[in-house]
C-alpha cells in the first residue's frame, strides 16, 4: 500500500511505460456505480459551463468591436499602436542600445573621415587653381600690368616689351600643355 501511495503523490510527468500502464488500466471497472454517476454529472456540468463561457466570451468580443467602431478604432490603428509599442520595446532593450551606440560612434567617425577627405580635396583643388593662376600671370603679364593696381604709368611700348620678355621666359620654364588644351586666364 505504501508503494501505491508513493506512486500517487509523485509529481514527475508520466514516462512511456507509465502511460502504457494507465492506458491498459480498466478504470470503469474500478469505480462504483455511485462514483460513475457523480463523474458523469460533473462532466455534464463542466460541458455546460464551457458552453456558457464561450457564449459570454463571444458576446464580449462583439461588444468590444462595437465600442472600437464607435471610438473610430480600426484594424489599421491597432496595427500602428502595436507596432509603436513593439518598436518602443525594441528600443529599450540592451542589445538595441549597444548597437545604436556603436553605430552612432561609427557614424561620427565616418563623418569626420569624409570631412577630412573633403577638406583635402578642396585644398588640392585650391592648390591646383593657384598654380593655374600663377601660370596665367607668368604667361600673360599684360593683364596684370593693365588690370593690376600699378597705375604708375608705362607706355604701351613698355607693356608690349615686358609682355614679350615674360612670354620668352615662360616658354622656357613653364610646364607644357597638351596640344589643343588652352589655359583660360
Amino acid at each position: 500500500m505504501e508503494a501505491q501511495a508513493r506512486g500517487l503523490l509523485e509529481t514527475e510527468p508520466l514516462q512511456g511505460r507509465d502511460e502504457d500502464t494507465v492506458a491498459s488500466a480498466d478504470f470503469p471497472s474500478m469505480l462504483s456505480e455511485e462514483e460513475k454517476e457523480e463523474l458523469k454529472a460533473e462532466l455534464v456540468q463542466l460541458e455546460d459551463e464551457i458552453t456558457t463561457l464561450r457564449q459570454v466570451l463571444s458576446a464580449k468580443e462583439r461588444r468590444l468591436v462595437e465600442i472600437k467602431q464607435k471610438l473610430g478604432m480600426n484594424l489599421m490603428n491597432e496595427l500602428k499602436q502595436n507596432f509603436s509599442r513593439s518598436w518602443h520595446d525594441v528600443q529599450t532593450t540592451t542589445a538595441y542600445k549597444k548597437t545604436h551606440e556603436t553605430l552612432s560612434h561609427a557614424g561620427q567617425k565616418a563623418t569626420a573621415a569624409f570631412s577630412n577627405v573633403g577638406t583635402a580635396i578642396s585644398k588640392k583643388f585650391g592648390d591646383m587653381r593657384n598654380n593655374e593662376i600663377t601660370a596665367c600671370v607668368r604667361l600673360n603679364p599684360f593683364q596684370t600690368k593693365v588690370g593690376g593696381t600699378n597705375h604708375g604709368g608705362g607706355s604701351f611700348e613698355e607693356v608690349l616689351s615686358s609682355t614679350a620678355q615674360a612670354s620668352a621666359q615662360s616658354s622656357a620654364g613653364a610646364p607644357r600643355r597638351a596640344e589643343g588644351e588652352e589655359l583660360q586666364c
